[in-house]
C-alpha cells in the first residue's frame, strides 16, 4: 500500500468523505460541523462538497440532534453525530443509553440503530473539570453500544469507516489533543475491524495495555525501559466494547505481568474490568499482581502544576512496569 503522512483530523474527514460518497443515506449532523467547518475542522470542506442536506448545522441542543439522529437511523439513513466535545454528550445520554442502545432489544429485532456519535474527548489543557472529562467507560458499561478510542491517525480513520458501516450505534472518541497528530495512512481502502486490539510492540518482560492518547505515554516508558534493557510489549486496545479479552491474555500467558494505562477515573474503569478479566483467564501465568495508572480520583485541575500530577506519565508507567517484574 502506497502511505502518506496525515493528521488525525484530516484521516477522520477522509473516513467521512469516503463513506458518504459510498453511501448516499450517510451524512453528518452537529454543531459547526457545516459552516464553520467543525470546531477542529475536522468536517472542513465538507459542506462545499455534500450541500446543507448532507452536512447539516444545528441549535446547541446536544439531546436534541442526537435524537434527530436516532430517528434517522430507524428510517434507514446512517447518520454520524458530532458532539463538539463528548463532555456535551451528557447532556445526549438519554438519546445514546435509553434510545440508540436499546432499539434493536426493545423493538424485538424490527429496528437497527446504524448510526455513529463521535467527539473529542479527554484531557486537553486548562479547560477547566467540566471539559476535560475521560467517559468512554461510562458508554462501554451499556449493552448495545460499541465504544472506539483511536490513538493514531491509521487507526482513525479505519476505525471510523468501520463505525459508519455497522449495523449498531458506535461511539468513537478522539483525543481533543491529537487532532494535529500526523502518521501514515494509506491511500487504499482500508478498515480496521471493531473489537481488535493491535500488539503494538512485542516484548516477553511485561505487558503494558493502553489507548488512546495513553498508547503514546506508554510506548514513552516502553522506549525509555528498552534503553534498561527490559523487553516490554506494548498493546493498543483500540476498542473498549467489545474488548478484545482474547489478545490480552495471550500477551500475558507470555510475560506474566501486566500494566494498564487509562486515562479516566480508577472506579468502576476499563483498566477494572481488563484486570478481572486477566485475573480470571490467566491467573495462573501471573507472577506479579496486575497494576494501574489512571488519572487521579478527583475532578480534572485547571493549573498545569496540578495537572501534571494528575494525568499518567511515562515515568509512573516505568515504576510500575518495574514494580510488576520486581525491578524496582
Amino acid at each position: 500500500m502506497s502511505e502518506r503522512i496525515i493528521q488525525f483530523r484530516q484521516a477522520l474527514r477522509e473516513a467521512m468523505i469516503e463513506e458518504m460518497e459510498r453511501d448516499p443515506n450517510v451524512f453528518l449532523i452537529g454543531e459547526e460541523v457545516a459552516q464553520y467547518q467543525g470546531a477542529y475542522k475536522v468536517s472542513q470542506g465538507m459542506l462545499e462538497r455534500f450541500g446543507p442536506e448532507r452536512v447539516i448545522d444545528t441549535p446547541i441542543s446536544e439531546l436534541g440532534f442526537a435524537g434527530i439522529g436516532v430517528g434517522a437511523a430507524m428510517n434507514g439513513l446512517r447518520p454520524i453525530v458530532e458532539f463538539m466535545t463528548w463532555n456535551f454528550a451528557l447532556l445526549a445520554v438519554d438519546q445514546i443509553v435509553n434510545s440508540a442502545a436499546k432499539m434493536l432489544y426493545m423493538s424485538g429485532g424490527q429496528f437497527n440503530v446504524p448510526m455513529v456519535f463521535r467527539g473529542p474527548s479527554g484531557f486537553a489543557g486548562q479547560l477547566g473539570s467540566q471539559h476535560s472529562q475521560s467517559l468512554g467507560n461510562w458508554f462501554a458499561n451499556v449493552p448495545g453500544l460499541k465504544v472506539v478510542e483511536p490513538a493514531t491517525p491509521y487507526d482513525a480513520k479505519g476505525l471510523l469507516k468501520s463505525a459508519i458501516r455497522d449495523d449498531d450505534p458506535v461511539l468513537v472518541l478522539e483525543s481533543e489533543l491529537m487532532y494535529n497528530h500526523k502518521g501514515p495512512v494509506p491511500a487504499e481502502e482500508y478498515v480496521v475491524p471493531i473489537g481488535q486490539a493491535e500488539v503494538v510492540n512485542e516484548g516477553t518482560d511485561a505487558t503494558v495495555i493502553a489507548w488512546g492518547k495513553m498508547r503514546h505515554v506508554a510506548q514513552e516508558a516502553v522506549d525509555a525501559l528498552a534503553k534498561e534493557g527490559y523487553d516490554i510489549e506494548l498493546i493498543d486496545l483500540r476498542s473498549l466494547r467489545p474488548i478484545d479479552v482474547e489478545t490480552l491474555v495471550r500477551s500475558v500467558q507470555k510475560t506474566n505481568r501486566a500494566v494498564i494505562v487509562e486515562e479516566a477515573w480508577p472506579m468502576a474503569s476499563i483498566s477494572a474490568e481488563i484486570a478481572y478479566q486477566l485475573q480470571r483467564r490467566a491467573f495462573d501465568y501471573l507472577d506479579a499482581p496486575i497494576m494501574r495508572c489512571t488519572t487521579a480520583d478527583v475532578p480534572a485541575p485547571y493549573a498545569p502544576t496540578l495537572a501534571e500530577r494528575f494525568l499518567p506519565n511515562a515515568r509512573e508507567v516505568i515504576q510500575q512496569l518495574k514494580a510488576v517484574m520486581y525491578a524496582d
